[in-house]
């Protein structure tokens, strides 16, 4: 097999987005949140003979000197990075240099990227090696695309973490599971990896968690499955291998996840997952209304009590960040106060308020399209500034345009004002029930980044210096355990205030222009 030099470049997200953190890193010296798990998945399954490097394009700058030493470049992500992975298909292409384009996004949408010479499509581990047979026996271009849903994940390599930099980021990702059980409308994850979750065996995942240890790493972990405990059966199984593997070691990792809001529903599960040293949770919440949940699948949500299935996670030790959704056809024009109750009442802070968004390929976009609502040749990406916090709705909405923008940017507003912030934060924090809790973070490196976190909330930043004072003093008064758990969250603020405000005003220019001339003028929809 010839020798090749194999250039694996990270697009960058969008600067305006909820998700980088970019103040956060910033503060505690990182760059980014986390390194992509998806490339270096990919990097370990490549044939010994051929050089890889990563650029992480989040972390470092990609140079010329970068791809004059590369025969070929290797490339995608989200959709919140499409515009950073176009630039980087044409510049590649702009020096002579093949490139290969694959991820979530390409495999959506991938018409968008014809541009690429190569597209690899689907879960990469069944073909892959077509594509470097392929490109071994001379060929220039293709299309290799796996057959979705079938990829038996026990396949699945351990990552090549000896590619990271590990001081660049805040947490390092891993994977257990693939797919999910429910049928929101709305959500592409079903599309890309099915119902039916798929497991790594345990000793397949301590495999993993084994060579990040020893690569080094000592801190948070996070699992990026988009339903955790979507195979309950599985997890219950590992939890219990993973609290022994971690009391042998002395607790090098602390965890995080996505899950669906029943897992307040099994003390069991909540229990196990608590014994495995987890500490956070994202639940997709998307709305406080039941007959919305009903009308867009999201059944899991309902008749339940929301804020009282939060509190349940809280008492195992885990705290929730929550996503919710502005834009659904059923909703009324009480959207924005209702949503910002239930977020009051379950004492959450840290929210993801998003437009709703038709993803290629969904239910919610075959729906609208039958419908004549799907608006043709919408730029989901929009530009490099953006994410679904402020961009979205390419579709004609039931209420006004314009009315559902001010609801949305009425919300963040809201919900991120410094004293709702830290409020919700204080009882939280109360709430939180620490016990057993181990802190996985490096004496010198918590140290490090606690002094940094200090001057930045307590002393240099004056809109929210008393409230993050008000929040330690509580803290250390009712249930100091949970003082880490509230300095993560304080953390997040350097980045979640200026972000609120950034989307407050991207919201009100939409608000203004959809007043301004009706969404059909500028706009049309597919028949």
């Amino acid at each position: 097999m010839r020798r090749r030099n194999v250039l694996l470049i990270y697009p960058r997200f969008a600067t305006g987005t909820f998700w980088n953190y970019r103040a956060t890193c910033e503060a505690v010296g990182r760059r980014c949140p986390a390194p992509p798990l998806g490339l270096i998945t990919m990097a370990a399954l490549l044939p010994p003979e051929w050089t890889v490097r990563l650029i992480d394009c989040n972390a470092d700058a990609l140079t010329d000197d970068d791809l004059a030493w590369a025969d070929l470049a290797m490339t995608g992500g989200m959709l919140v990075q499409q515009c950073s992975t176009f630039a980087i298909m044409r510049r590649c292409r702009a020096r002579g240099l093949r490139v290969v384009v694959g991820g979530p996004d390409a495999t959506s949408s991938p018409q968008l990227y014809s541009e690429a010479d190569y597209l690899v499509l689907g879960e990469i581990e069944p073909i892959l090696a077509n594509f470097v047979a392929a490109v071994d026996n001379g060929v220039t271009s293709g299309r290799f695309e796996t057959e979705r849903y079938s990829t038996d994940i026990a396949t699945a390599p351990i990552p090549r973490f000896d590619l990271l930099d590990f001081n660049h980021y805040l947490q390092i990702g891993v994977q257990f599971s693939r797919g999910c059980p429910f049928l929101c409308e709305f959500c592409d994850i079903i599309e890309l990896y099915g119902r039916v979750p798929r497991a790594k065996s345990s000793a397949q995942m301590l495999a993993e968690l084994d060579a990040l240890y020893a690569a080094g790493w000592r801190g948070h972990v996070d699992f990026v499955d988009d339903n955790f405990i979507g195979n309950k059966k599985a997890l219950k199984v590992f939890l219990p291998q993973l609290a022994d593997w971690l009391k042998a070691r002395n607790y090098p990792f602390e965890f995080s996840t996505e899950a669906s809001l029943n897992l307040a529903d099994d003390s069991e599960l909540l229990a196990l997952m608590r014994a495995a040293n987890f500490f956070a949770v994202f639940v997709g919440i998307e709305s406080s209304d039941e007959s919305t949940l009903i009308a867009t699948r999201k059944k899991q949500n309902t008749r339940r009590d929301i804020a009282a299935s939060v509190r349940r996670i809280y008492a195992a030790g885990i705290f929730v960040v929550a996503g919710f959704i502005v834009g659904f056809d059923s909703e009324d024009d009480s959207v924005a106060s209702s949503t910002g109750r239930l977020i009051e009442n379950a004492a959450i802070p840290i929210c993801m308020i998003g437009l709703l968004t038709a993803l290629p390929n969904t239910e919610l976009s075959r729906r609208l399209k039958r419908e004549g609502r799907l608006f043709a040749d919408y730029d989901l990406s929009a530009d490099d500034d953006g994410d679904h916090c402020t961009q979205g709705l390419n579709f004609t909405t039931k209420r006004p345009r314009h009315a559902v923008l001010a609801d949305a940017r009425d919300l963040i507003v809201e919900v991120y004002r410094p004293e709702r912030y830290f409020g919700r934060l204080r009882r939280m924090v109360r709430a939180l029930d620490c016990t057993g809790y181990y802190p996985a973070i490096p004496l010198r490196r918590d140290l490090y980044e606690i002094i940094r976190l200090g001057w930045h909330c307590l002393v240099a930043n004056a809109e929210i210096r008393r409230e993050v004072w008000k929040t330690v003093i509580d803290c250390a008064r009712h249930n100091p355990p949970a003082l880490r758990a509230a300095l993560r969250i304080t953390a997040l603020y350097i980045h979640l205030g200026p972000f609120a405000r950034y989307a407050a005003a991207a919201l009100e220019r939409k608000t203004a222009e959809a007043n301004a001339a009706p969404v059909a003028v500028v706009m049309a929809a597919t028949g």
